[in-house]
């Protein structure tokens, strides 16, 4: 869709971020799994929950952790009306500043209330565990308010330490292309490649970038280039990851097209990765018609043309 001449589009970005704890958090992590929180006592004396891994004084680590209560009191808090996937709860809730019981400063959580005048500061909250722990801060589902009723935490989980964590790490905006890149997209789109041309220096930018870097003014000139053009530097992928589309090994290219001043990174096929090499003369693959839209996906990938490679002398100067 367009929105004053510029084009938009959704994406999203979804990875597990995998990430070694450290002595510190190790042991923080585990006591969370056994349904106890630790506290790691700084230099003057305090308790952190959670405890930082170095001391905020001294830079020291933090190697005494202390058994602190699951209960406490609100010092702040601030009310979240539309939750979003991914948060505590799927209703309306708080996120609160709790100080627990034998712990100086704070710990950010959700308290589950039903509206905002069930919570206030110096309100007594209890943790809700979770009825399986598994070593994270989310072991401990909310808090709720204190009541007379006795607490009903589950019995301890498992001793098996906890070393590291996976972070599922989910991202979703909308990009908005500046009117430069718009321009572009929409050529993709009719089967060209436009970019744009720099008054002063004449460089010219693939994709437009909408003002030069190297002089800092706008690139108004649009250049069409042709969907031919050189490998400058390139690299072979042999590692797999998540979400990958073709199986290793292959190769990621910098094209710089005829005419153009400026490689863009791009799929390298139908050559043996062992065979790319700087100054290879390359050509785009479409996609087929039907299929293309404003997106560089309508260039499925680049190909060598068999032609004699490029000068060295020709192109350094991109490198």
């Amino acid at each position: 869709m367009t929105d004053a001449g510029t084009l938009h589009a959704p994406m999203k970005v979804e990875f597990d971020y995998t990430r070694s704890l450290g002595p510190t958090l190790s042991e923080f992590m585990t006591g969370l799994k056994r349904r106890q929180v630790l506290g790691g006592t700084l230099s003057d004396g305090t308790v952190a929950v959670p405890p930082p891994e170095y001391d905020p004084r001294t830079y020291d680590p933090i190697t005494e952790l202390v058994p602190v209560s699951d209960e406490g009191v609100v010092q702040s808090w601030a009310w979240v009306p539309e939750p979003v996937p991914g948060q505590p709860l799927d209703r309306p809730f708080a996120f609160a500043q709790i100080v627990l019981d034998g712990a100086d400063r704070p710990l950010l959580h959700a308290v589950a209330v039903e509206a905002p005048d069930q919570i206030e500061t110096g309100m007594r909250v209890r943790a809700r565990w979770a009825d399986e722990t598994v070593g994270a801060i989310t072991d401990i589902r909310w808090f709720e308010p204190l009541d007379d009723s006795p607490a009903t935490t589950p019995g301890a989980g498992d001793g098996e330490p906890v070393t590291g964590i996976v972070a599922p790490v989910h991202l979703a905006y909308d990009f908005a292309a500046s009117p430069e890149e718009s321009a572009f997209f929409r050529g993709l789109a009719e089967g060209r490649i436009l970019g744009q041309r720099c008054p002063v220096c004449e460089k010219v930018y693939v994709p437009p970038r909408g003002a030069c870097p190297v002089d800092g003014v706008p690139t108004t000139t649009e250049v069409e280039v042709p969907d031919t053009g050189i490998v400058t530097t390139f690299c072979i992928v042999n590692v797999p990851f998540l979400g990958q589309r073709i199986t290793p090994p292959y190769v990621s290219a910098y094209m710089l097209l005829d005419g153009a001043d400026i490689a863009f990174l791009h799929l390298l096929l139908g050559v043996d990765p062992a065979d790319v090499r700087m100054g290879m003369r390359v050509k785009a693959v479409w996609k087929p018609r039907d299929e293309w839209g404003t997106t560089i996906e309508n260039i499925s990938h680049f190909e060598p043309t068999g032609e004699p490679d490029a000068d060295y002398e020709t192109y350094k100067v991109h490198l």
